[in-house]
């Protein structure tokens, strides 16, 4: 046969294939001494060992079959399968929202490359209406890829862009703005656009998936589902984060976008609102306010952009034994601004004073955030923290870390004025410091507490 027929396949695995006559893309039935596989024979990631054959079996996932183990195999059917999805002309409905999806990349537009094993970005906002048709039924929806990168790849300048797409897109007269965007950075981008697009008059929902679109267990069509509910028929004009609330499909949640953070990196409901409450669910039914102060849709198109970041604003997350060459380094390279991230109530070693001071003397901003996420900045209640603020570094009240980071570098990327940063930064925008905690904004139980076992098996089984 053809070397086509082999995509990525060498070595012993390229000579059992060809032994019993089985293609990639072919049916095949494969009996092993672990038992028999019945499934389709995938092409193999090129940088891959020669000791696998990769199947895709009937519930949808790939299986890796050693050689070793195979008895036979036999081709039982052949069709390459065709792992693009077409776009799809979105239909008009008179009547609906008109929602502007602007794509990122990320895995919710992401399809599997066989050649690397990888999930790449390579669905093009049009196709993923050609993967969830149902969204006609929610919105007349209009697609623009505005980036095809990872979110590790997305920063200042990505974020700059959208905030400037944003505003034009308001003033065109959109009714909503869903982002697609990679999980991992996710909650970064949603805390640059919160400080960048102020007075939001419609709302801007982040979306993104666990799971890529090839997945049976993918989260990305309900996902994007709730987004466009969100988006196109909700009242929260916010900048938000859309993901699943609990692990199964029953809601999702909408988080503000500047106290949300991604909290597993694989679980389908990985995205925590931190110190707060969410604030809404999303069915397809439509939005369910669970916070009642949130700034509602408005029918003007007056919107605040503010597109400005420096890329001299660092973090330093302590820890026991941390030098003062760390800071000194920064300083050395030109750093305006530093976001701190302490232990307890914010708190560094008393090595780190003399790296402290020689910061203060220079004029570099220093903020203090929390390694706990949870709580308040208390650094009036033990003499490390009154230290350090003789020394320059400012508690940011129950800021979450890359919150803050985000912010000053939003700050100091309009002035360098310690007083007016300093205003700036302890100034709420969007609820990114709150006067205080709920009571329920702090839930974090473990398996085997009583309450949490009773509540996992009356609530979900």
């Amino acid at each position: 046969m053809a070397e086509d027929f082999f995509q990525g396949y060498k070595g012993v695995a390229l000579e059992t294939l060809k032994k019993f006559n089985c293609r990639v893309w072919g049916q095949a039935e494969c009996n092993t001494t672990q038992g028999v596989f019945k499934g389709t024979v995938l092409p193999r990631a090129c940088n891959d060992d020669d000791k696998h054959i990769v199947m895709k079996v009937s519930t949808g996932y790939n299986i890796g079959v050693d050689v070793d183990t195979i008895l036979s195999m036999k081709e039982t059917d052949y069709k390459k399968a065709n792992y693009h999805i077409p776009e799809k002309e979105f239909p008009y409905t008179e009547g609906l929202p008109h929602v502007k999806l602007l794509g990122t990349g990320g895995t919710i537009a992401s399809r599997l490359d066989y050649r690397t094993g990888a999930v790449i970005p390579a669905f093009s906002p049009g196709e993923l209406y050609g993967a969830v048709p149902e969204l006609a039924s929610i919105c007349n929806l209009d697609t623009e890829k505005v980036f095809a990168v990872f979110s590790e790849n997305m920063g200042p300048k990505q974020y700059i862009a959208l905030a400037k797409k944003i505003g034009e897109e308001i003033e065109n007269g959109i009714d909503g703005i869903v982002i697609g965007h990679g999980t991992d950075t996710l909650h970064h981008t949603a805390s640059a656009l919160s400080f960048m697009c102020q007075n939001l008059p419609v709302p801007v929902v982040l979306v993104g998936s666990q799971r890529s679109s090839d997945r049976p267990s993918s989260d990305a069509a309900l996902n994007l589902m709730h987004a466009m509910t969100a988006a196109g028929t909700g009242d929260i004009a916010e900048v938000m984060v859309c993901m699943f609330g609990p692990t199964s499909d029953e809601y999702g949640f909408l988080h503000r976008g500047t106290r949300v953070r991604k909290m597993h990196s694989s679980y389908r409901s990985t995205f925590r609102t931190i110190g707060d409450t969410p604030v809404a669910t999303v069915t397809r039914a439509g939005v369910k306010p669970i916070k009642e102060d949130y700034k509602h849709r408005r029918k003007d198109r007056n919107v605040k952009i503010i597109p400005t970041f420096s890329d001299k604003v660092t973090m330093l997350y302590y820890y026991p034994g941390m030098h003062p060459d760390m800071l000194d380094s920064i300083i050395d390279n030109g750093y305006k601004g530093v976001v701190w991230v302490g232990t307890g109530l914010g708190h560094i070693n008393k090595e780190m004073y003399p790296a402290v001071e020689r910061a203060q003397r220079e004029g570099i901003h220093q903020y203090m955030t929390l390694q706990t996420l949870w709580g308040y900045c208390g650094m009036f209640v033990y003499d490390t923290g009154r230290d350090m603020m003789a020394r320059g570094i400012i508690p940011a009240g129950n800021m979450l870390p890359e919150v803050a980071w985000v912010k000053l570098s939003w700050a100091l990327g309009q002035t360098e004025d310690p007083e007016e940063v300093k205003r700036l930064m302890l100034t709420p925008i969007n609820d990114e410091i709150t006067e205080r905690e709920p009571y329920n904004g702090y839930m974090v139980y473990q398996g085997g507490v009583p309450e949490t076992d009773d509540f996992i098996k009356r609530f979900h089984k």
